[in-house]
């Protein structure tokens, strides 16, 4: 018996879905406000301050839990069902906040945060799987970006709610969203009808694409679709493959060129050292307003590419996106460099805080949500969860390292060729979207495939 929304719209399940990636952006930005807490003997639960050895480990845990979510949970995708695997992937992140709410020693949290890295990890494959999966060709990138939406307000929601309550009583709040999407997303989720086709359910997969709100010659023609694939896939997957099977290659190389570009962008870097570029840029609003703004910034400048994606497309967004960041990016390296060189900028020191909320603006726009909507439509069903999960496994290698080089950089080579090197790839991003990457707005999974053999 599949359980079923009693409204008839693809928009029900993915709101529903939609609530992990909520959950997702509060793991990002907890650190922010509960860092500082844990610093202070009188807050935290240990009953001493924390060493900066463990704020570390704490820290930089979320980032290496969710190197290994890709491949766990795109396996289970494959074996348990896309809804399922969205169920497993939830549990983690509420097991990780009533870890934090009741843990009175650092090696919980060690633990706690792991196991949220996992989720997140995991997160970012399956949940843009799902919707691309549920989604017509036409409503695909709305529907993606508006679950961007949906992680920049947790984004916000932790470092506007955290800062005022203590450890215990904040990650018990926290603890209310995953528990709620478990409850929600099982009631209101549908299977995937690819993953129904893929196991000759075919009768229930008509029945979901009915409840999402398809005519009934599109459920026909979709059906037709999905079997035809799979009727030809009946080889299993070879690694071989990765170097036989030109869309699977060049599929691979988009997702991935894309998704480190948004990582040498810096964006990650940018958020969590933000109070420290502000304090060497010499801002006069406190740094940790100034932070505050930027991710208020990002949450509302998240709106602008569910209306823009299947309007103008993919690349055009990405474009876009490039230029203002090559931009912004390089203003703030003149920036640094002038304040570097000791000239007096006491009159300009409104354009640090200007360029990085303008940044963040351009980011959002297209190198934000987009990469991660890329990758779910870029595979075969042959090769989706295993491509989908190496692809993922390297971005946040790539995030893991980008984060931890940044302080580093900065201190070798000084914050102004930081932002320049940045400038940098996103200027070589926008080359390599223009040349290489294809545009997949409006279009099927076949005819992306087409594309691809190119």
């Amino acid at each position: 018996m599949v359980l079923l929304p009693r409204i008839d719209s693809v928009y029900v399940p993915a709101g529903a879905a939609s609530i992990i990636f909520f959950v997702a952006g509060t793991t990002c930005t907890w650190s922010s406000p509960e860092i500082p807490k844990l610093e202070d003997a009188s807050e935290n639960p240990f009953g001493r301050p924390i060493t900066p050895y463990e704020i570390s480990w704490i820290s930089s845990l979320l980032a290496l839990g969710a190197i290994f979510g890709p491949f766990m949970f795109g396996y289970l995708a494959d074996k348990i069902g896309r809804k399922n695997t969205m169920l497993c992937v939830g549990v983690p992140f509420l097991v990780s906040y009533t870890l934090m709410a009741v843990g009175t020693v650092v090696e919980i949290f060690y633990l706690a945060r792991a196991l949220a890295g996992i989720s997140l990890g995991g997160t970012f494959i399956v949940l843009p799987m799902y919707l691309s999966e549920i989604a017509e060709s036409k409503n695909r990138g709305l529907i993606s970006c508006a679950a961007g939406c949906s992680c920049c307000m947790g984004l916000l929601f932790t470092v506007c709610f955290g800062p005022y309550k203590p450890i215990g009583y904040f990650n018990a709040v926290m603890a209310m969203p995953p528990l709620i999407f478990l409850v929600l997303f099982g009631i209101l989720g549908v299977e995937s009808p690819i993953y129904l086709v893929k196991k000759q359910q075919s009768d229930k997969a008509e029945l979901i694409l009915k409840h999402l709100g398809r005519s009934p010659e599109m459920i026909k023609k979709d059906i037709i679709e999905m079997q035809a694939e799979y009727q030809v896939k009946e080889e299993p997957f070879n690694t071989l493959d990765f170097f036989t099977s030109k869309p699977l290659l060049k599929g691979i190389i988009s997702a991935v060129g894309i998704l480190i570009f948004q990582q040498l962008s810096g964006i990650n870097a940018i958020m969590f050292y933000s109070e420290q570029i502000f304090r060497e840029a010499g801002t006069k609003l406190a740094p940790t307003y100034c932070t505050m703004i930027l991710i208020f910034v990002q949450f509302i400048s998240s709106f602008i590419a569910p209306f823009l994606v299947d309007r103008i497309g993919r690349k055009v967004c990405l474009v876009i996106s490039g230029v203002g960041m090559v931009l912004t990016e390089g203003t703030l390296g003149l920036f640094c460099y002038f304040k570097h060189e000791q000239y007096d900028l006491s009159d300009i020191t409104w354009i640090p805080i200007a360029a990085l909320t303008t940044f963040i603006v351009f980011f959002n726009v297209g190198f934000g949500p987009l990469p991660w909507i890329i990758m779910a439509e870029m595979f075969s069903n042959k090769y989706k969860s295993f491509a989908i999960g190496f692809v993922a496994t390297v971005a946040w290698v790539a995030s893991f390292l980008v984060t931890k080089c940044f302080d580093v950089a900065v201190t070798s080579f000084g914050m102004d060729n930081v932002f320049f090197f940045c400038a940098l790839c996103c200027f070589l991003s926008i080359i390599f979207t223009t040349i290489y990457l294809i545009e997949t707005k409006g279009k099927s999974l076949q005819e992306i495939q087409e594309l691809l053999s190119k």
